[in-house]
């Protein structure tokens, strides 16, 4: 079975993560997969909505560390960028339903969803710093725009998980909910907007983000050439080894 699932029905798509023995990491190939599913969905005039989800214990670890290390997102035209740019550019409501760890990625995809709902268990992590790297997704932008910068400077730079009540109280999710009623209620609030215009839906949506458009892509850019750089750098060596070997990582003399 497909580590992303593709589900249509009445105008929703919903991309569901389904690697939950590998706590639903991030390979190139699913990347791959989700921006082809991005993309397909924008073209569809019969989609309306996009829902993301995981399972009621675990939403994404983030990237799949091994893979990763394997397949770099060296190129701007890599399943990475494409899934980033996708979902930064993406006309239509995008929805996520998060459960458990959302971790990296898991975490920056939802600055770029109108909707998000989460389980009493999530607990949302950007650990890039102590991977001796930098923030994606253009997160460098839009976790201070709705965090605050002293709020987003914790989660940033001390990359430690903050939990389901504190999103709810930021901003970054929309409503709490016992883990088994995510994913249902996600789907209702889709089946809402499904049933409104297309055309007011994507009229509205590129009227409140116009504003950011441009910035969001550049930041992201900028992002991903430090990103890039920073990969092939002795902290990322080391916070990599150390993750692969299962010790805690030494920076003192970096």
């Amino acid at each position: 079975m497909s580590d992303i699932l593709v589900h249509t029905e009445a105008g929703i798509t919903t991309l569901t993560f389904n690697r939950p023995d590998k706590k639903n990491s991030i390979t190139a190939a699913m990347y791959g997969a989700l921006a082809d599913a991005i993309a397909a969905a924008a073209a569809d005039p019969a989609v309306r909505v996009v829902v993301f989800q995981g399972n009621e214990t675990t939403f994404s670890a983030g990237n799949d560390i091994g893979d990763f290390l394997n397949n770099p997102p060296a190129t701007e035209d890599s399943p990475v960028f494409r899934f980033l740019r996708g979902i930064a550019q993406f006309p239509k409501p995008l929805l996520a339903a998060v459960c458990g760890p959302a971790v990296g990625i898991g975490t920056t995809l939802l600055f770029h969803c109108d909707l998000v709902y989460a389980g009493d268990n999530a607990a949302f992590s950007m650990p890039f710093v102590n991977l001796g790297l930098c923030p994606e997704a253009a997160s460098s932008l839009l976790v201070p725009q709705m965090l605050g910068y002293h709020r987003a400077a914790e989660a940033l730079l001390l990359g430690e998980p903050f939990m389901a009540e504190a999103a709810l109280e930021v901003g970054l999710v929309n409503r709490v909910l016992p883990p088994s009623e995510v994913t249902g209620y996600a789907q209702s609030v889709a089946r809402k907007l499904a049933a409104k215009p297309l055309a007011s839906l994507v009229e509205t949506k590129r009227l409140m983000k116009k504003g950011n458009a441009a910035l969001v892509m550049a930041t992201m850019a900028e992002e991903g050439a430090s990103f890039g750089r920073m990969l092939g750098e002795p902290a990322a060596k080391e916070a990599f080894g150390a993750f692969m070997e299962r010790r805690k990582p030494d920076f003192s003399k970096l």
